[in-house]
């Protein structure tokens, strides 16, 4: 009988993992070249499932590494809406942030014809995500008519298509839905995803399909090599709900569905934690991690306060900062029409620079002093230089920066301060010095 349960673990394994336990496979050579890590480092951490890789084998993409020890990842979320259904313009929006620096995409369309959109998003070269109980709801047309057999086909039309990690929200359960009630949220839940498997549980009484057939979805994720992202459907909406219930009974379902991810080497991200105050911020995230036996840990924010409309981007850039801090590996762009509408292509190029520099700014931590040297000094040795042209290669929006200081004409220093620059100043005073005393 053991050695039953270890062929089945066996044949319940990504190809990747199976060969990094093996040995090392070349394109996690070519992986570690890009991280900075050795490639028995990188490969070691995806063995033991703290890196994951999503890599459909049927989608012609770049191959990005995430989680331990690797550069932290942005992801950008587009798609369409009822409201706003325009297949040029989501395309569009792809393009715009793959350009401002995003690593993936994810297609959470809910409108038009989704698989089209999501084969023209898949031919743009990223790894990209999808949320297939979206498009599960569509075609039933609502919530509560969804059931196993049909959600189960759209995932898997998802990974033949080439789709290269899944959001599902499989810790949404009767026990999450109980802890809802008995604890109730101002805001209840904000996760769609989320809101729509409590909205079959609360009208059928059935479990969670994919917290049930648990089993039968990583047979499905193994088949295709495809990364499970197991969704935050309970995450807090506001500042007020951090510390309810929901939340943590979810965080304890998804740990035991990463340790089955774990056993039967599938790879998987972990999503979390929302809206939280900026104090919780590095509890949560390593208690998440702890609890996912440090998964790869993908974050939307967190967002840590609740008053910043138009400016969401910005808060949950400052969350980022702080969870980079204590371990988060994945950051999802907040636009700057969070909470308020579509995002239109302009606030995708402003969401994802902004995430990208909170990146950065996590590698930097992670990193440390003497990475962080060999990427800031360039920049700040052209600044002291009043060298523009070279401040401009060295920034990472570069253009952006040339846009702004060209203005107001071609000058030697900012046109802020002048001939009365400081730095100007300065120089002048000891190059003056330097040469009284010759």
């Amino acid at each position: 009988m053991q050695n039953n349960n270890l062929s089945h673990q066996m044949s319940l394994m990504h190809a990747l993992i199976r060969e990094c336990r093996a040995g090392i496979p070349k394109e996690v050579e070519a992986m570690a070249r890009k991280e900075g890590l050795s490639s028995n480092t990188l490969a070691h951490a995806i063995a033991m499932g703290k890196v994951s890789v999503p890599a459909n084998p049927r989608h012609c993409r770049s191959a990005v590494a995430i989680g331990e020890g690797c550069l932290v990842k942005v992801n950008v979320n587009i798609g369409t809406s009822a409201q706003r259904c325009d297949h040029v313009l989501e395309v569009e929006k792809a393009k715009a942030a793959i350009s401002c620096g995003a690593d993936t995409l994810m297609d959470l369309s809910t409108a038009g014809d989704i698989p089209s959109l999501r084969r023209q998003i898949l031919s743009l070269g990223v790894p990209m995500g999808t949320v297939p109980i979206y498009e599960a709801v569509r075609r039933s047309g609502n919530a509560v008519d969804v059931d196993a057999d049909l959600l189960f086909q759209v995932i898997r039309e998802h990974c033949k298509d080439g789709v290269d990690f899944l959001t599902l929200h499989c810790g949404v359960n009767l026990e999450a839905l109980e802890a809802l009630r008995s604890d109730p949220r101002l805001m209840g839940v904000v996760s769609r995803g989320g809101a729509f498997h409590l909205a079959r549980m609360v009208q059928n009484g059935e479990e969670n399909p994919l917290f049930s057939e648990f089993q039968y979805l990583l047979e499905i994720l193994d088949e295709y090599e495809v990364v499970i992202s197991l969704g935050d459907g309970m995450r807090p909406g506001c500042i007020h709900d951090a510390g309810r219930l929901a939340k943590s009974i979810e965080y304890l379902a998804i740990g035991r569905l990463s340790r089955q991810c774990l056993d039967h080497g599938i790879q998987r991200f972990i999503e979390g934690p929302g809206h939280i105050p900026l104090p919780q911020v590095g509890y949560n995230i390593r208690m998440i991690k702890e609890l996912t036996d440090q998964a790869p840990l993908y974050l939307l924010g967190p967002v840590v306060t609740d008053i910043a409309a138009g400016y969401d981007h910005v808060v949950a850039a400052m969350g980022s900062v702080v969870a980079c801090c204590h371990g988060a590996d994945f950051l999802c762009m907040v636009s700057p029409s969070e909470h308020l509408a579509l995002p239109r292509v302009d606030d995708i190029v402003e969401g994802t620079r902004v995430t990208r520099i909170a990146a950065h700014i996590g590698d930097c931590v992670k990193r440390g002093e003497a990475w962080q040297r060999t990427r800031e000094l360039p920049l700040v040795e052209a600044r002291r230089d009043l060298d523009w042209e070279s401040q401009f290669r060295e920034a990472m929006f570069g253009e952006h920066a040339r846009s702004i200081h060209g203005r107001d004409g071609a000058v030697e220093t900012c046109s802020m301060c002048g001939d009365l620059c400081a730095i100007k100043l300065v120089k002048e005073i000891f190059e003056k010095n330097h040469k009284q005393r010759e």
